[in-house]
């Protein structure tokens, strides 16, 4: 777990992706089916959040996201950007954070954008999100009260590990379209 920490933060501060940033057709293939087992129990654990899905512009799912970290920590994942019903671009995220931390955790996410607008931004890629950028922890009802930020809602859910966490830090994100 350790070692898995400490990787975590290299690659974080590094930059690193773990592939080049061409678009992989067997990396999409890949992530393809990840990627709506993610909507699928995003849903279930809340049907309301439909009305994101459908009415916003496009989304970013990443299936599996790792962070961890020990005073400075990082985390590191790959999703696709989805908008009218396909996939354009395969997108990387990356984190970094410090304050007082110690631990490890996996956890989806996903990134609605309400309009046109906040989605070219995302597209144009190096996009950040700061560390006053929100998420709502996906539960029964969470989307009910949730709203857009600057044109972007950001949902996520655990999938396991334990984290203690007051830190500052925002998450990067790399674009990769197809066209």
């Amino acid at each position: 777990m350790r070692q898995t920490i400490i990787a975590v933060i290299a690659l974080s501060i590094l930059g690193w992706t773990g592939s080049s940033w061409a678009w992989d057709p067997n990396e999409v293939k890949e992530l393809e089916p990840k990627v709506a087992q993610t909507v699928a129990r995003f849903l279930e654990k809340d049907p309301g959040m439909q009305t994101f899905f459908d009415k916003a512009a496009g989304y970013a799912v990443f299936p599996s996201v790792g962070k961890g970290g020990l005073g400075i920590g990082g985390a590191h994942g790959k999703g696709l950007l989805k908008a009218g019903g396909k996939t354009i671009a395969v997108v990387t995220l990356n984190q970094l954070t410090i304050g007082f931390q110690a631990g490890g955790q996996a956890y989806s996410e996903v990134i609605f954008f309400r309009d046109e607008l906040a989605l070219d931004n995302f597209k144009r890629g190096n996009y950040e999100l700061g560390a006053q950028a929100s998420a709502v922890a996906i539960t029964a009802g969470a989307s009910a009260d949730a709203d857009f930020n600057d044109g972007v809602a950001i949902f996520t859910q655990a999938k396991g590990g334990l984290m203690y966490e007051a830190s500052v830090g925002g998450q990067k994100f790399k674009v990769e379209a197809s066209e």
